[in-house]
């Protein structure tokens, strides 16, 4: 059973730092502030709940599982609200998206 836990927490770690290292080039490569914010939420969120998850599975069934679970559920709600509330800010400053249809229009002619 040792050998079936180590497996699911070294595929939990792994598949979390991919996501998060797969979002931080996305946030470099992006050209504008919405993309970036989509590229590095969606990734970020999921790779740091692998990370947690496999966390969780490598301490057992301690406190610190309990801990990981209330961090794990904090961020669940929080990163994708953190998001929201930066392109919200973005939009209502004025700030248009590079590849909006109203900008497609500017660029045509």
């Amino acid at each position: 059973m040792s050998l079936a836990y180590d497996i699911a927490t070294w595929a939990c770690l792994g598949a979390g730092a991919f996501f998060v290292l797969v979002g931080g080039i996305g946030a470099l490569r992006m050209p504008d502030l919405y993309t970036r914010l989509h590229a590095a939420s969606v990734t970020e969120t999921l790779g740091t709940l692998l990370i947690v998850a496999g966390l969780m599975l490598h301490s057992g069934g301690q406190l610190a599982t309990f801990k990981l679970f209330a961090i794990l559920v904090f961020l669940l709600f929080t990163s994708p609200i953190s998001g929201y509330a930066l392109a919200n800010t973005a939009q209502a400053s004025g700030l248009k998206p590079l590849l909006g249809p109203q900008n497609q229009k500017a660029r045509q002619q």
